[in-house]
């Protein structure tokens, strides 16, 4: 028992760390968010995760009967770096996303009263936790496509005294019995935005993605049609099970320097150009950030596009590699 209430009053102080750390760097600079990240506690959604090791992966875990290894545990459930929580045969199937690039993508989100938001990627359940600390259990749908991960971010939840809804299905199919929706947020990268998700939301409703080592803000106007800018927040996430991943191109040619840019490789994923021409959109424009770049969504037809959606550099995304031109 006296373990158990040191380990509970550690948790309360990393998270209050955490919680000052993220405002203290501009990452936490929502008021709204700040309860939400102060009394949900982390530690009970990652029981365990698991860390790069010789050979594979180490796990971490509350159940550990060293009380050392157990305060190792806890304090890297409170540090700012994303957490491997689910290894499948050597494989990262699911993960808990760093707690700032999730205040950042929240903030962004903006969800209000009365807004119903689905998540895309229960993972731990943790990030539904925060919007049903926000909205109330009743506004939000989390998705995942493997039942063990459900079950389990259902009994994280629930631990913590919290019950959205938690559904097992193809996170690409959206939720069409819980929607319309008025915000979308998906926590795994994408090839490319699921129709379903469009259909499924409200006219003026909001979608949020990870696609292209980005994030992709898309204002909805109708049931076939969004569009929007990346911001300019790099993201790096599990890919959504189920989804064809683009070709890498062929980056031969590159020079090193490039090959180590993240703007640049932004660039050839989101473009899936071809290196030399990718090269010289890269040196004409002034080598563009990432806010630079948007996508469209209209009907079957979607593309990425650099400045305006209908300016010179535009590329569908339903071809594997493309110079430019829809």
């Amino acid at each position: 028992m006296a373990d158990d209430a040191y380990d509970r009053e550690l948790a309360a102080a990393l998270r209050a760390g955490l919680v000052r750390e993220l405002t203290a760097r501009g990452e936490l600079a929502d008021p709204r968010w700040r309860p939400a990240f102060e009394q949900v506690p982390r530690e009970l959604f990652v029981p365990y995760y698991y860390v790069g090791a010789p050979g594979g992966y180490r796990r971490h875990s509350r159940a550990d009967p060293d009380p050392r290894a157990r305060e190792a545990w806890l304090t890297g459930v409170y540090a700012d770096e994303p957490l491997a929580t689910y290894v499948r045969d050597g494989e990262l199937i699911s993960s808990s996303s760093q707690p700032s690039l999730m205040a950042g993508m929240l903030a962004v989100l903006d969800p209000r009263e009365g807004h119903a938001v689905l998540e895309i990627g229960a993972g731990t359940g943790y990030n539904a936790a925060l919007l049903a600390h926000r909205l109330g259990d009743a506004a939000v749908t989390t998705v995942d496509l493997d039942p063990e991960i459900t079950e389990a971010a259902r009994a994280h939840l629930a631990e913590a005294g919290f019950h959205p809804t938690v559904v097992t299905g193809d996170g690409a199919l959206g939720c069409p019995s819980r929607a319309p929706f008025d915000r979308i947020m998906a926590t795994c990268a994408l090839p490319s935005v699921p129709p379903a998700w469009i259909a499924q939301s409200r006219p003026g409703a909001l979608v949020l993605a990870p696609l292209a080592t980005g994030l992709i803000a898309l204002r909805v106007t109708d049931a076939a049609h969004a569009e929007g800018r990346f911001l300019h927040t790099p993201a790096y996430f599990v890919p959504l099970r189920g989804a064809a991943v683009p070709p890498v191109p062929d980056r031969s040619g590159i020079p090193c320097r490039l090959l180590r840019n993240d703007q640049f490789q932004f660039l050839l994923a989101v473009s899936r150009m071809a290196p030399a021409d990718a090269l010289a959109l890269w040196h004409d424009e002034g080598r563009p950030p990432r806010e630079r770049y948007g996508l469209t969504v209209a009907g079957d037809r979607q593309w990425t596009w650099l400045d305006t959606p209908d300016g010179p550099w535009r590329w569908p995304l339903d071809r594997e590699i493309s110079p430019g031109g829809v």
